[in-house]
C-alpha cells in the first residue's frame, strides 16, 4: 500500500471532494482519482461511494480513514522523534517569492547563525507550490503572495488546511528598467508605453489564483507583445542592466539593490494591483530559535515596504 495514496484519501475524505483535494496538493484530478482507485483494488474495498453529492465514506471507508488518520499522526511523530534526536544540528526551511526585502532578511539571518551545525534551506517559487510544501512539511514556513482582493479566499483556504498565518506587507506591484531607458525618462509611465518593450519574467503565479491556466491568462493580459522568460534572478538583473529595451514587473526594491544594477523602478498609472505577503506555517509547527531569529530580520527588512 502506498503511504502517498492514503494521503490522498484522507484528503478527499476531508473535502468530501476530488476537486478541493486537489488544489491543496497541487495535483491533477485524474491522478488522485487513479491514485484511489488503485489504493481500493489493493485493499479490496470500496472506500468511497461517488456521486454527484461528492465523495461519501461506505462504512469501510470510515473505518479505513480513521486507521489511517492514526497511522500518518504516528508517521509524522515518528519523522520528528529522529529528526530532532540529532546532536546540535539546528533545522530551518522556508519558501518564498522573489522580493528584494526576503533576500534581505534570509542573508541578515544566514549571517546571525550562530549553530555549529545546521541545515537551512531557502525555496524560491510560487503561492501555489509553498501552499503545497508547508502542507506536506517540506518547508516548515512559507511566504505567499496574493493580490489583496482575494484575501478572504486564501484566509479560508489557510484555515480549512490548519495553517496559521501572518500578514507581513501591502504593496502595488512597479516596473523597474535601465537607466538608459526612455521609460526612465518619462514623468509618468501608462500601460500602452510598455507596448513597444520587452518584459522580462519567469512566469510565477503572483496573483489571486492556484490555477495554472489562469497565470497564462493574466500573462496574455500584458501590453507588451514580446517576453523573455528567466528563472535566475540575477540573470534577470544582468538583461535589464544592458538591455534598455526591457522592463520587470516586481514588487518595490530597495535603492540599494537599484543603484548596484543601474536600474529605476517606476509605477504604472494606469495597471495597479494591491497584493501581500503573508507568512503561514502548520498549526502544530513550534516556532524554532532560527525560525525566530529570520521573523526578527523579515520584520527589519519588511519595514522598507511600510515606508514606501
Amino acid at each position: 500500500m502506498n503511504v502517498f495514496h492514503m494521503k490522498y484519501a484522507v484528503e478527499v475524505a476531508k473535502h468530501g471532494s476530488i476537486n478541493k483535494a486537489s488544489e491543496v496538493l497541487g495535483m491533477a484530478q485524474p491522478n488522485i482519482s487513479r491514485a484511489i482507485k488503485e489504493l481500493e483494488s489493493d485493499l479490496g474495498i470500496t472506500i468511497f461511494d461517488r456521486s454527484a453529492k461528492g465523495m461519501m465514506l461506505t462504512p469501510e471507508g470510515k473505518e479505513f480513514i480513521a486507521r489511517a488518520n492514526n497511522i500518518l499522526t504516528q508517521l509524522d511523530g515518528l519523522e520528528n522523534m529522529f529528526r530532532e534526536s540529532l546532536p546540535n544540528k539546528q533545522k530551518f526551511s522556508v519558501s518564498v517569492p522573489r522580493a528584494a526585502y526576503i533576500v534581505e532578511a534570509f542573508a541578515n539571518f544566514t549571517h546571525n547563525v550562530k549553530a555549529e551545525t545546521a541545515d537551512i534551506v531557502f525555496d524560491e517559487t510560487a503561492t501555489y507550490n509553498t501552499i503545497k510544501k508547508v502542507i506536506a512539511s517540506d518547508c516548515k514556513l512559507g511566504i505567499i503572495r496574493y493580490e489583496v482582493a482575494a484575501d478572504e479566499y486564501f484566509k479560508k483556504m489557510l484555515e480549512s488546511n490548519d495553517l496559521a498565518y501572518q500578514d507581513i506587507v501591502e504593496f502595488d506591484y512597479v516596473i523597474i528598467v535601465s537607466k538608459q531607458s526612455e521609460l526612465a525618462k518619462k514623468s509618468e509611465i501608462y500601460d500602452s508605453d510598455l507596448r513597444t518593450y520587452t518584459q522580462i519574467t519567469h512566469n510565477s503565479p503572483y496573483h489571486a489564483t492556484l490555477s495554472a491556466s489562469d497565470t497564462n491568462k493574466v500573462e496574455q493580459r500584458v501590453s507588451s507583445g514580446k517576453r523573455i522568460y528567466v528563472l535566475d534572478t540575477a540573470a534577470q538583473l544582468e538583461i535589464l542592466t544592458d538591455n534598455a529595451d526591457t522592463f520587470m514587473w516586481i514588487s518595490p526594491a530597495p535603492d540599494s539593490l537599484l543603484d548596484r544594477y543601474g536600474l529605476v523602478q517606476l509605477e504604472c498609472l494606469d495597471k495597479k494591483r494591491r497584493y501581500k505577503d503573508v507568512l503561514i506555517h502548520r498549526k502544530s509547527h513550534k516556532l524554532t530559535e532560527l525560525d525566530s531569529l529570520f521573523l526578527q530580520q523579515l520584520a527589519l527588512s519588511s519595514e522598507f515596504y511600510k515606508k514606501h
